[in-house]
């Protein structure tokens, strides 16, 4: 077997795309505004920041399998309830390890004993006992074709590897941030690809990687995943995520991989997320629109009706109670009309209104 190497001095000779490099390009533009944006309306970012964390949590667990009802996701979230039941326990430890990744990125290190310790509170709740523990057999990733039968996507490091692959992964990545010769935008997945190529842990690897894919953003100065949830977008595209994942890990433990796949998947995630982020603060920021005219704003460019609770994520900056009072106005004046009822009410625009 080959020596498994993780050469990021490489990375320098890598062939980037123009429209790779293009979209790098744009995402340091954007992180050039992050700071006049968080200056400019921290009441904003404050509701941003809460909305991301339901739907980051939401997501990156439901990837997995892993979900309870909307009203308990959101008050897990707020720490309102204990989990009741084993996803329960893994969405609030998830919330546990994404709260303290928010608030103290800057002393989190990159070394096997705190990526162990992160592991650990993801299962804080549950009585695993591989919780905090690198794995202790060997792991396959599997997949389900159509007809429902399992196949074997990828085969990653053996469990006698792991420790030493990790502490070397972590010690290239840190000499690599240090000698600031590679973009973090291309160093950064290469990391989480090969993360995720070890496969370090009995369970929970999909969401460690998620996580660290946050912590190292932060740490490099990329914020946008505290206000936009970078899970969401992820998980709307899950398919492409993994057929980016299966692409850059072909060859893997041999030292034949090709890092670009993924990056290029990772990068434009990011940038999606910064531009979501810069769209949000440019229309609240720039127009004296009325809520009942936001609310028109987004069913225009909506393909289908949209729930109350869709609006409010649409429209973090106004209150539950002013977005429907909008809702109500709008369905007076004969502008907009219900679809469902109950629970699954929805509403869109009168044909007459439509622009």
């Amino acid at each position: 077997m080959a020596v498994k190497e993780f050469n990021y001095r490489e990375l320098k000779k890598l062939s980037l795309s123009h429209d790779l490099l293009n979209m790098m390009t744009k995402i340091h533009e954007y992180k050039g505004k992050q700071e006049l944006y968080i200056a400019t309306k921290p009441e904003i970012l404050s509701k941003l920041t809460d909305l991301a964390l339901i739907q980051s949590t939401e997501a990156s667990n439901k990837i997995e399998g892993i979900a309870t009802t909307d009203g308990r996701l959101k008050q897990i979230v707020a720490e309102k309830v204990k989990p009741r039941n084993r996803d329960e326990e893994e969405i609030a430890g998830y919330r546990d390890v994404l709260k303290l990744i928010h608030d103290s990125y800057e002393y989190i290190r990159v070394v096997p004993n705190d990526i162990l310790t992160l592991h650990k509170n993801l299962y804080n709740y549950s009585a695993k006992s591989y919780k905090g523990k690198f794995k202790s057999g060997d792991n396959v990733i599997t997949e389900k074709d159509l007809d429902g039968k399992e196949r074997v996507r990828f085969v990653p490091a053996p469990a006698y590897l792991t420790p030493d692959l990790i502490d070397e992964l972590c010690y290239q990545y840190n000499q690599a941030v240090q000698k600031a010769e590679i973009d973090p935008l291309l160093l950064i997945p290469c990391f989480v690809l090969d993360f995720l190529s070890i496969h370090p842990f009995s369970d929970g690897n999909g969401r460690m990687s998620r996580l660290l894919t946050l912590l190292l953003l932060y740490k490099s100065g990329y914020l946008v995943g505290k206000y936009i949830s970078i899970e969401m977008l992820i998980e709307e595209s899950k398919q492409t995520y993994y057929e980016a994942l299966q692409a850059s890990s072909v060859g893997w433990l041999e030292n034949e991989q090709d890092y670009t796949p993924f990056v290029r998947y990772l990068v434009g995630i990011i940038l999606r997320a910064y531009e979501n982020f810069s769209e949000r603060f440019e229309i609240i920021i720039n127009r004296e629109l009325t809520p009942a005219e936001r609310v028109v704003e987004e069913l225009e460019k909506s393909f289908e009706p949209l729930s109350r609770a869709n609006l409010e994520n649409l429209l973090p900056d106004i209150s539950q109670r002013t977005i429907e009072r909008a809702l109500a106005e709008l369905q007076t004046e004969n502008k907009i009309q219900k679809v469902g009822q109950g629970r699954s009410t929805k509403y869109q625009l009168i044909n007459e209104f439509k622009s």
